[in-house]
């Protein structure tokens, strides 16, 4: 049988983190300029995103350039957008599947709890691969900004420390994780709880045969 209150929990996990992930993948944060070597103008920090970058001054003004071609951009930003709409897509299907599947529901009436809980499995299915497909582009941003901040070869007005928008997507990424194992957890049945049924029905077949070698020793005594 299925769990409500997993279920439920882990669709409210997968929706949150879904949120954080649209969140992620609009704002410009995932770059901020770094301050080595006394090198970099204070008075103005830049921002880097997937889809636009800013420049932030000190008097408060923020000026956002959205990029002008795709095609210009780093393979690394590309791949990023791919695997961020990917899985916020792949977010909006699970989600459907988990409300239609859910125990408290009846999009599919009472009568096809089976179907509705291979649904919600699905559904949890699809919330783990999208949030691992969502950590992908996060780790590898990461990684290549820590590269490149150690690097030498780098100059350093082209140094760039981590954003907040990456330790929101890790957030966001573990959200979806939780909430799609929850989900498919609260929607497996339950095959531990099928044993005393089958004990129960093999004790009735053996009282049964007992009985009738009963009756049938009383009747060779007839």
């Amino acid at each position: 049988m299925a769990s409500t209150g997993l279920q439920l929990l882990g669709l409210v996990l997968a929706v949150l983190g879904w949120v954080c992930g649209a969140l992620v993948c609009a704002a410009p944060l995932w770059r901020v300029s770094a301050f080595v070597g006394g090198e970099l103008v204070i008075a103005q920090v830049l921002w880097e995103g997937l889809w636009m970058n800013c420049l932030s001054q000190t008097t408060g003004q923020i000026q956002c350039k959205s990029y002008d071609s795709t095609l210009a951009l780093p393979k690394s930003t590309q791949a990023a957008r791919s695997l961020t709409v990917l899985s916020l897509l792949l977010c909006l299907v699970a989600l459907m599947l988990g409300v239609v599947g859910a125990k408290c529901t009846h999009c599919m009436g009472d009568g096809n709890q089976a179907s509705k809980a291979r649904l919600a499995r699905i559904a949890g299915v699809l919330f783990l691969v999208a949030g691992l497909g969502y950590l992908i582009p996060i780790c590898w941003t990461a990684s290549a900004i820590i590269k490149d901040f150690y690097d030498e070869n780098v100059a350093a007005p082209l140094k760039r420390e981590l954003g907040p928008a990456l330790y929101l997507g890790w957030g966001a990424s573990v959200l979806l994780l939780l909430g799609g194992a929850l989900l498919h957890v609260g929607s497996s049945p339950a095959g531990g709880r099928a044993l005393p049924v089958f004990g129960g029905a093999g004790k009735d077949n053996s009282r049964t045969g007992a009985a009738g070698e009963v009756k049938q020793q009383e009747k060779s005594f007839v």
